[in-house]
């Protein structure tokens, strides 16, 4: 039988697992419990639900309380929306507003989870907190290491590279050693509430919702034009902000007069002009490049590594290590060099750099060489 939540401070517990009422953050916390770590679950309200769209915040947190019950532990509410707007919101919307693409998992796991999440935790004296990332820490060499998850399908270290030392000395990552389907295998077995509730997706913290009646209620978009790199307009688009680089959905362009039956990619935006530029083919020549600029790096040590090494990269989650050249530049800028073209990488997107099995570090894409880019732009030398 369940042993029913319970809400209070403390509580004991050593350890404060960010309940989520997904099944990771749900097994994390069972396994915890079963290591005989006093533990305690914290649900986080970081969004303040305007009705639109498949929040689920509401069942989320219903799951979150059932999974506490479930395994007889203290059960914490923390509404963190307002520090949602301001510390990932906010910028979410500026960069659409100047045409990047944002990755709001990144912000959403420096400023809330691994910060606000953390000062809630210790303020309820607890020493660590715990998260269902696919992540490992390790502590070697005098530092504290951020290392993938042994399951690479799920690997999130991408999303975690701006934690740094003091994050990782008090963070647990209990599914870091386990692949997603023994998650889920645990979770039956032990008659967790959430073993099959599906992962969620969409904005972080926000939900699964139409993106661009979404997006629309913040930046108010224009139609334009659409037109092929040498200034043929082909179409129009409803808004640059709902687009990114090499993207083939919703551009509505089957059957252009006088091009061949192709798909199209957006190769560049233009934001001053609202013009949406796209080609033919998911290896046009204008999605390709093979370096970038970035913005301050972050190292996951502390430390700049050095003025220029060799590691390998993604510009993208779930993307196959790159291997690249980095140069720090005297501002903590990075300038990559790639082995090989890389496709649509995307200003506004994290550059994450690894050695081996380690997270270095990274930063927001700032420009890069592709041949639009660099015309519409002028962003690399």
């Amino acid at each position: 039988m369940s042993t029913p939540a319970r809400t209070g401070t403390g509580n004991g517990a050593r350890t404060i697992v960010g309940l989520s009422g997904g099944v990771d953050s749900s097994v994390a916390a069972l396994l915890l419990r079963d290591a005989g770590e006093p533990v305690a679950g914290l649900f986080m309200q970081n969004w303040a639900d305007d009705g639109s769209g498949d929040c689920r915040a509401e069942d989320d947190r219903r799951d979150a309380v059932a999974v506490a019950g479930r395994l007889g532990i203290p059960i914490h509410f923390r509404d963190f929306s307002g520090e949602y707007w301001s510390g990932v919101f906010e910028h979410f919307l500026a960069e659409y507003a100047a045409g990047r693409t944002p990755n709001p998992d990144v912000l959403c796991n420096r400023e809330i989870k691994f910060k606000h999440f953390l000062d809630a935790a210790r303020e309820l004296g607890a020493e660590a907190i715990a998260t269902g990332h696919y992540a490992r820490v390790a502590h070697q060499r005098g530092h504290w290491r951020l290392l993938r998850g042994v399951d690479r399908g799920k690997d999130q270290s991408y999303f975690l590279h701006q934690l740094g030392q003091a994050q990782l000395s008090a963070t647990r990552f209990p599914l870091g050693e386990l692949p997603k389907e023994q998650v889920r295998r645990i979770a039956r077995e032990a008659g967790l509430p959430t073993a099959e509730k599906k992962d969620s997706t969409g904005i972080c913290f926000i939900g699964e919702r139409d993106f661009r009646e979404f997006l629309g209620r913040y930046l108010p978009a224009r139609q334009g034009e659409m037109r092929t790199p040498d200034g043929q307009q082909v179409g129009e688009h409803p808004g640059v902000f709902y687009f990114t680089l090499g993207q083939r959905e919703g551009l509505h362009l089957g059957g252009v007069r006088g091009f061949a039956a192709a798909p199209w990619y957006v190769v560049g935006k233009d934001v001053a002009t609202n013009t949406l530029y796209v080609d033919q083919g998911s290896d046009s020549p204008y999605l390709q490049s093979t370096r970038l600029r970035t913005e301050v790096a972050h190292w996951v040590a502390g430390s700049v590594l050095g003025e220029g090494f060799t590691c390998t990269a993604q510009t993208r989650y779930r993307q196959a290590d790159e291997p690249c050249e980095v140069t720090v530049g005297d501002d903590g800028t990075l300038e990559v060099r790639f082995d090989r073209p890389q496709r649509a990488v995307t200003p506004g997107q994290s550059l994450v750099l690894y050695d081996g099995d380690e997270c270095l570090g990274g930063a927001v894409i700032a420009a890069t060489d592709a041949p639009l880019e660099q015309r519409l732009k002028g962003q690399m030398p």
